[in-house]
């Protein structure tokens, strides 16, 4: 198993860089496989992304309702420290959620599917809307903060799984392309959640719930669509031993009736794992031959989730006023940044089987370090020169953009196609982790990052 899984590997990455770059011809985007991906990653990605970016516009107004929930049970205003605490574990608990779904996907995904736990998941989505939208009529932030675990759990699950859908249903010459649909509608989801909070919609002290209640509109689009497609024809071959189903499977998504090539693929891989079972994530971590992938994965997903981007997408508003910009015209300036980063991810998605995956992975990362350092140069001195907030608008702007070419969307792609069948749910689970406990360090650090540089800025201007 080890000896085959290094070469495959090899074989993978040498045409993510080299033969990706053939154009996919059209014959390969079946009109079913167009619609399973964009249901799939609506219900999803979609609601992942929604979810990083839904608490920046109302944060003002739920501060403000847990400051009077507070004060009517006991008495008392909430001092600002705590108020910080609440609401920074009210963001980043998110992630915890995340985590927890991560963790339990493996043996969902072995047991119902990778389709079926797609339309399970919705049960979290649906439940997490419900708590959160009704919190401020029923006078509870706890409600809130459950809604946001269970909201978490629900982005750990499809995550995970969503890729791995993508990744058995697409045909190897456009699967780069397929796969950047989960970064696309990410990308989407975020654009959504700002345009949703302007102050016209729902950014309003009435209207916050509304912005929650929201998530429901995904999940049912999702229940009535999906089931009329069919399950991942590489889950049914290998691990349901179904093969007339596959077959039909093949056929739906490939758009053609021969499809006795990609049946023997597959079994021929199977025929390599006859007797080898479901890897668990210790066996992963332990097989020699598979650890330059676990380290790429590892180290792509932890920088994915460290470079900083979710603390753009969860505390927006407070990035832009520290910047000098004026509180009215923050909720437009931030729709830029959606914007910006849904085009740089519809780029990536058009041109990575071209480049191939490390060019727009290193390039990416790369212009991030050079728009970082003119940022933190350009927010420095920010108030000696008057045009600088202009520029850390632009450098915000530019490391969004640099981020979704690349980072943001590859790494879910990599942890796709680096392992075999049997190893890609222990892989999926060590990324999704990674990504998670990153995501949570991101969001409940921040605030508090941010508090510490104003006492900074205090005490200089008292000496």
């Amino acid at each position: 198993m080890d000896r085959a899984a290094g070469p495959e590997a090899a074989t993978l990455v040498a045409r993510g860089e080299g033969s990706g770059r053939r154009r996919a011809g059209r014959s390969n985007w079946s009109g079913s496989l167009i619609v399973a991906s964009l249901t799939g990653a609506f219900g999803s990605s979609f609601l992942y992304g929604y979810n990083l970016s839904v608490v920046n516009a109302p944060a003002v107004f739920i501060k403000k309702f847990y400051n009077e929930t507070w004060e009517r049970r006991y008495g008392f205003s909430v001092d600002e420290s705590t108020l910080t605490l609440l609401w920074s574990i009210t963001v980043s608990i998110f992630a915890i959620g995340g985590l927890v779904g991560a963790i339990i996907v493996t043996p969902i995904v072995k047991f119902f599917g990778r389709k079926c736990t797609l339309l399970l998941n919705n049960v979290f989505a649906v439940t997490a809307a419900l708590l959160m939208s009704l919190s401020l009529l029923a006078g509870s932030f706890e409600m809130l903060i459950l809604g946001r675990v269970i909201m978490g759990v629900d982005a750990g699950i499809s995550l995970s799984a969503l890729p791995m859908y993508l990744s058995e249903i697409s045909p190897k010459e456009i699967r780069g392309s397929l796969g950047q649909v989960t970064a696309i509608f990410i990308c989407i989801g975020v654009f959504t959640g700002q345009v949703l909070g302007l102050p016209e919609i729902f950014g309003q002290e009435s209207r916050w719930p509304y912005l929650f209640g929201a998530i429901i509109v995904p999940s049912l689009i999702q229940v009535v669509i999906l089931p009329f497609l069919p399950e991942s024809p590489r889950y049914l071959l290998l691990e349901k031993h179904n093969k007339s189903k596959a077959e039909k499977a093949f056929q739906t998504f490939l758009g053609k009736d021969d499809v006795s090539h990609e049946v023997e693929e597959v079994l021929a891989e199977s025929r390599v794992q006859r007797n080898t079972k479901l890897v668990s994530i210790l066996q992963l971590l332990r097989t020699r031959a598979l650890r330059w992938q676990v380290i790429t994965v590892v180290v792509t997903m932890g920088c994915y989730q460290l470079c900083g981007l979710n603390a753009i997408w969860y505390y927006t508003n407070n990035i832009f006023s520290e910047a000098g910009i004026n509180q009215e015209t923050i909720p437009y300036v931030t729709l830029s940044t959606g914007a910006v980063e849904t085009l740089a991810a519809v780029f990536s998605g058009l041109v990575i089987e071209r480049l191939g995956r490390r060019p727009l992975l290193i390039g990416g990362f790369g212009l991030m370090i050079v728009f970082f350092a003119v940022l933190t140069v350009s927010l420095t001195l920010q108030k000696t020169v008057q045009w600088l907030p202009y520029l850390s608008i632009f450098c915000i702007l530019a490391i969004i953009a640099s981020f979704c070419i690349g980072p943001g969307g590859i790494p879910f792609v990599l942890t796709g196609e680096f392992f075999q069948q049997s190893q890609r749910p222990a892989a999926f689970m060590i990324a999704g982790t990674v990504n998670w406990l990153s995501n949570f360090a991101v969001g409940l650090l921040f605030p508090f990052i941010q508090g510490l540089q104003k006492v900074q800025l205090i005490q200089q201007k008292l000496m």
